[in-house]
């Protein structure tokens, strides 16, 4: 049997983005793309995103993440499923704060109320080579990219920003004037991404206020997606669009964005949700095995 059968899981959801925590502390156990991919067959348990625990490898934080997207691919960061590890690791103590730990960052975590969560998610990467992308760009706050006809673009002249992920943010007047579903994948795969990309359309309603709808790489169409949301305050007050902190609205709720001036990152904050807790059925990893 696979040592991931009968190990419990928690479900949740950041603003409708749907979170599965995997808590493998203590143990030795990993997780491969193709047992991610088979989580997500149980019954209720499709995810945007599954955040698997091991043991930290620094002596002052909590755990170290591993974070897969709903293609069994791995993902740099996920601001929403951060804020429900948070609440996960925090639940049922007095604890305030807490650190975790991703192959691209570490990440500090506050609590602010019982289901409201912020994370520090670092500072933006914001060089061509950062991102990354595939050939140098010497102002990655309006990048040469257009789709559509060539005569009327529907897109054009993203901004991108890596918050642990790639980001692409197109500024448009309207973000229910496009169907994001069908442009979404064709973009996250656009030669200029070679690690492909999360894809944003932004809508400024003021300086203080942002509408964003999410294609989220690997994963698809998002209610909500917290790294985006970072990226798209950044790639606004890099514009002058905003000040550094705004609302971000997404189709599942808000989310606070600050981009802090003294020591340049990025501070998200925004409510979880508990759904359900559960075990891994041992039957989902059967075919794997053989």
């Amino acid at each position: 049997m696979s040592p991931l059968g009968n190990r419990r899981v928690t479900k949740m959801n950041g603003l409708g983005n749907e979170i599965l925590v995997l808590d493998l502390r203590g143990g030795a156990t990993a997780v491969s793309g193709a047992e991610a991919r088979a989580i997500a067959q149980g019954e209720g348990l499709a995810f945007d995103q599954l955040m698997v625990l091991r043991e930290p490898r620094s002596t002052d934080a909590d755990a170290f993440m591993t974070i897969f997207n709903a293609d069994g691919s791995e993902a740099g960061a996920c601001g929403n499923g951060t804020r429900c590890v948070a609440w996960t690791l925090m639940r049922g103590s007095q604890r305030k704060t807490l650190v975790l730990e991703t192959a691209a960052a570490r990440l500090e975590c506050r609590r602010i109320d019982e289901w409201t969560f912020s994370v520090d998610m670092g500072r933006p990467r914001l060089a061509w080579s950062e991102i990354p992308l595939a050939e140098p760009c010497a102002d990655t706050s309006a990048v040469t990219l257009r789709f559509g006809p060539e005569s009327a673009p529907l897109l054009e002249n993203p901004s991108v920003v890596n918050m642990g992920n790639p980001h692409a943010i197109f500024w448009v007047a309207d973000i229910a004037a496009y169907d994001l579903a069908a442009i979404g994948p064709l973009l996250e795969n656009d030669p200029m991404f070679p690690e492909r990309a999360n894809i944003s359309l932004a809508q400024v309603l003021s300086r203080e206020h942002i509408a964003l709808k999410v294609w989220e790489r690997g994963a698809g169409l998002t209610r909500a997606c917290g790294s985006a949301a970072c990226a798209a305050l950044v790639g606004a007050a890099r514009k002058n669009l905003t000040g550094r902190r705004a609302t971000v609205s997404l189709p599942g709720g808000d989310l606070e964005i600050e981009w802090r001036s003294v020591d340049d990152c990025v501070v998200m904050t925004g409510l979880v949700e508990l759904e359900f807790e559960t075990t891994l059925d041992p039957a989902l990893f059967e075919d794997l095995a053989a």
